[in-house]
């Protein structure tokens, strides 16, 4: 059996196979609430046969969202509305998961089809953007966010734990915690966004400090039995060296009870110059998954089964994340399958398509 098609077990959750679907943002909410549009997007990604689907980045806050159309959890309504999604995940055989997290600075943006810019200032649609510091992302997002005070911070590390409390409600059974790509929790790890001089700045240890408070919380209300991963930016690619501090950053997560990290690029500037390439981020992740001793995932630039297949055998990642590949074809797994040579590899996919594709191949 190729590496890629082989269980993979962490805590009480089995995935049938190695491939996640990679959380993407649909932009399709209504006042945060997801409908018909998500239920059938997140059934079809499993229907096609990924052994886990995790939901796109949901807000933990109104204040939290990207954009007015973004998805969110911080309501009954809402978590309602994800339960029946969930049961849509599970009825095609696949873990159904959930990105929770806050945008920070890079909040109050219209779509991506509409601008992918802020909210202009005089839009009454916009909403005021919290960040660690007062300090703007640039490019097209120059919008100044205010700078968080202690009370902001306890609050939002609540809205997190209210949001994986909903989640669990839900029917979800992996949570990932939204820490990358130049968003809030980010924003508290870097540098180039971070600039308090109180007890969630400064040093290294300041800058975790909202991170790790956050993941601990969460940490207590999620079930111990049930995988708590994290979607990290381990490096800004701006030539520093702030992959070191990113793999510690592992490390104490790892120690407050991180299971699986999702290797990902920080996205706190927009003049970082990231290294584009297939599975660019693999080699990341290997050493983290070695020097850490943590399962660990990554996506970016990963499309082909053999590349996938690799990944696993050579024991760069535990699992490999997937997103506009899925997108292009639900039933990229059964793809995977056939050209890995697995032995009836219509039974990668649920039952009742099986049957057909196996009855009557040619």
């Amino acid at each position: 059996m190729p590496s890629l098609f082989t269980p993979f077990a962490l805590k009480d959750v089995t995935l049938r196979n190695r491939i996640v679907v990679s959380p993407m943002c649909q932009y399709s909410a209504d006042d945060g609430v997801i409908n018909d549009w998500h239920a059938v997007h997140l059934a079809g990604l499993a229907r096609g046969g990924a052994a886990l689907v995790i939901a796109e980045a949901t807000a933990v806050s109104p204040e939290g969202r990207i954009t007015l159309g973004c998805a969110g959890i911080w309501t009954d309504a809402q978590g309602d509305a994800w339960s029946r999604a969930v049961a849509g995940i599970k009825a095609a055989g696949a873990i159904a998961g959930i990105q929770i997290g806050h945008a920070g600075r890079k909040a109050s943006a219209n779509r991506p089809w509409e601008g992918d810019d802020h909210i202009a200032a005089n839009d009454a649609r916009g909403w005021e953007t919290i960040a660690p510091s007062a300090v703007a992302f640039g490019a097209n997002l120059p919008k100044v966010p205010r700078a968080m005070t202690i009370a902001d911070i306890e609050r939002v590390k609540g809205d997190f734990v209210a949001a994986a409390q909903r989640a669990r409600t839900a029917g979800f059974e992996w949570l990932e915690l939204h820490f990358a790509h130049g968003y809030l929790a980010q924003s508290f790890h870097s540098t180039w966004s971070n600039k308090r001089e109180d007890a969630y700045g400064g040093d290294f240890e300041g800058r975790a400090k909202f991170l790790l408070e956050t993941l601990a919380a969460v940490r207590k209300v999620w079930r111990e039995n049930l995988p708590l991963a994290a979607r990290f930016g381990v490096t800004e690619f701006d030539g520093s060296d702030d992959l070191e501090a990113g793999i510690e950053m592992v490390r104490r997560f790892k120690a407050a009870g991180l299971d699986i990290i999702d290797v990902s690029v920080g996205f706190s500037t927009p003049t970082a110059k990231i290294p584009w390439g297939p599975a660019f981020m693999a080699p990341v992740a290997e050493r983290i998954r070695g020097e850490v001793g943590i399962p660990a995932t990554t996506s970016w630039f990963i499309s082909e089964p053999a590349q996938a297949n690799a990944l696993i055998a050579d024991d760069k990642v535990d699992l490999v994340s997937l997103g506009r590949p899925l997108l292009a074809n639900p039933h990229w797994p059964y793809r995977a399958a056939i050209e890995l040579g697995v032995e009836k590899a219509a039974w990668t996919l649920p039952a009742p398509y099986a049957h057909w594709l196996e009855r009557y191949r040619t």
